[in-house]
């Protein structure tokens, strides 16, 4: 059940008529670092708005291979899945809890109301689109012209920037999934900048110093 209290860091995004509706309607959900959100192929029926925490949000291939999209964090949503909300499709998406999260799931049937009736509702739902996209080209720049060890520092700061901390919790295997390399070529680039003095790596820890 969600409360006024849940809500309470919202109120800069919506109208008091709009957050009552949405106490109304939706349901609290709290979820713990690596829960899987929704998978690919997943029926989305709830627009999730992130209370606090954050999600990390991954494409998957054909053959399974995974890559780094972008990342959900503090009063936002997945445009991904507003995209599969609008068009009544399976999720194409896998959403992964980055931290502990707390959520306010919104019913997807509210979804069209809401864009006529509200225009708060309408700023949050294309200023996600335009952020997520944004992000979405960014990493498609930093597949296309960025070498690997330019894409792993940007990827740490991103990590860094989200757990709020230098230091932070990742195994070589798990940054290797998210930049589509090998956990190999990982290792060795991750040994270089501590040789380089940019980290400090510890037993899936890394902090970085730069």
């Amino acid at each position: 059940m969600i409360t006024t209290e849940n809500i309470e860091n919202l109120k800069f995004l919506f109208e008091k008529k709009l957050l009552e509706e949405i106490i109304e309607v939706s349901s609290l959900q709290k979820v713990t670092k690596g829960d899987i959100m929704i998978d690919v192929g997943e029926q989305v029926k709830f627009i999730p708005i992130l209370t606090n925490g954050a999600i990390k949000v991954v494409r998957e291939d054909e053959s399974g291979e995974e890559i780094l999209l972008y990342f959900v964090e503090f009063g936002n949503t997945c445009a991904m899945t507003l995209n599969c909300c609008l068009e009544n499709s399976r999720s194409e998406i896998r959403a992964i809890c980055e931290k502990d999260t707390t959520l306010i799931m919104v019913p997807v049937s509210q979804m069209d109301n809401w864009l006529v009736k509200y225009r708060s509702w309408r700023n949050f739902i294309f200023q996600n689109y335009q952020n997520r996209l944004n992000e979405m080209l960014k990493a498609i720049d930093s597949l296309t012209f960025l070498k690997l060890d330019e894409r792993l520092r940007k990827y740490l700061k991103e990590k860094s920037k989200v757990a709020d901390n230098s230091n932070i919790t990742v195994t070589h295997l798990d940054i290797a999934t998210d930049l589509n390399s090998s956990r190999v070529v990982i290792s060795r680039l991750l040994k270089q900048m501590e040789n380089d003095g940019e980290v400090s790596l510890g037993r899936n820890t890394i902090k970085i110093n730069y």
